[in-house]
């Protein structure tokens, strides 16, 4: 799992925004309810600033925009290297980190049934887990303020950092297990001490997914299922642990290895884990954002904490970030990159105006400039 170019996405109210773009003269679906405000977002700046996307770095993409009751999906670039085949505008995709929000939902409504403390440390539910695990807190954990080493940076996880494509392919559908990756991370000394200061940390998350398992005696992946994609009705999410495909339809990831074109769809995702495992659609992540913001999916003090930011952590809250634009407003979201796939869920704290999108990486990605047009012209324009 990458993280270095994904930390930018949201970093500075989306500065460096990785997303992706609309092929110039493609369709796209918008439908509006009788009476509903005509959406405000520019066709034609939304697909220039799509396009450049796809100039920049991405292989293709897909887009959902959705304004008051009206949404409008686009599309750009080509599903396969080489191919001519379009994007599918219902696609699956590896959402990455966007996965970490699910995690904290479900640990926020455990949080609401009583069965788990923000304020507790973790040694109370995973005993002898962590070497400072009295010290580090549950909230710690979703907010990433544990100072607990990153995993992800203490071990290749990226195709990037592999330097040719047998070694890449010796490694691509290793299973692997949290409490190993977590075991790697607690070995090293904290970041810092506990609570003073804040450093993107895809452990703690592992450590949350194995928290909701010890409280609820389901692994995390079904815990998901159950209290969040089944109520949702979210037909195309999924954990998919060590199944290495993407179902249909979908776009293919592209890595450069040791100068040869891979495919790098094809995955054991494992190795994110609770941190970015997860498998979606934009209609899945559209919907998930909307129900979780307008308090469908947690009571309003536990949705008060998950969007809680704090003077160590002024932009994200319990798995979700506050992203602050330059005319003023803030949207809420997160979101991810894991090989082959990048990509952001955003919404108004209302949930009137969302942007769901994904790309698929080309093998040589550049600065997928065009990201911060589009972000702002739907939240802004």
């Amino acid at each position: 799992m990458t993280t270095t170019k994904r930390r930018r996405v949201l970093a500075g109210a989306t500065a460096a925004l990785v997303c992706a773009g609309v092929c110039a003269g493609q369709a796209a679906t918008a439908v509006a309810a009788p009476g509903e405000r005509v959406s405000t977002a520019d066709r034609a700046t939304l697909q220039r600033s799509l396009d450049e996307l796809t100039t920049t770095g991405a292989q293709g993409v897909q887009v959902r925009i959705t304004e008051g009751r009206r949404q409008t999906v686009l599309r750009s670039g080509t599903a396969d290297h080489g191919g001519e085949r379009p994007v599918p505008r219902e696609g699956a995709f590896r959402v990455g980190s966007i996965t970490k929000t699910f995690v904290a939902t479900v640990v926020l409504q455990l949080v609401a049934e009583g069965r788990v403390e923000l304020d507790a440390p973790v040694a109370r539910y995973l005993p002898g887990l962590l070497p400072d695990g009295d010290r580090i807190t549950v909230r710690m954990l979703l907010q990433h303020t544990s100072g607990l080493a990153n995993y992800t940076g203490l071990l290749p996880t990226g195709p990037e950092e592999f330097s040719t494509p047998e070694a890449f392919e010796e490694e691509r559908y290793r299973h692997h297990e949290a409490r190993d990756l977590v075991a790697l991370a607690a070995a090293q000394p904290l970041d810092f001490e506990p609570g003073t200061s804040w450093s993107y940390s895809n452990t703690g998350y592992l450590v949350a997914g194995l928290l909701v398992e010890e409280v609820t005696g389901q692994s995390w992946r079904e815990a998901v299922e159950e209290r969040v994609v089944e109520p949702l009705h979210l037909r195309g999410t999924s954990a998919p642990g060590d199944r290495v495909t993407l179902p249909p339809p979908h776009a293919h990831g592209y890595a450069r290895i040791g100068g040869e074109v891979v495919n790098v769809t094809r995955m054991n995702a494992t190795i994110a884990g609770a941190a970015g495992e997860v498998v979606s659609t934009t209609a899945d992540l559209d919907r998930f954002l909307d129900a979780l913001l307008d308090g469908r999916l947690l009571p309003a003090a536990q949705l008060a904490e998950m969007k809680r930011t704090t003077p160590v952590s002024p932009q994200y809250g319990l798995g979700l970030v506050a992203a602050p634009l330059e005319c003023g407003v803030t949207a809420w979201g997160h979101d991810g990159g894991i090989a082959g796939y990048t990509s952001i869920a955003l919404s108004t704290e209302d949930t009137r105006e969302r942007v769901v999108l994904s790309l698929s990486t080309a093998p040589d990605p550049g600065e997928f400039r065009g990201g911060n047009e589009l972000i702002s012209e739907v939240f802004c324009g």
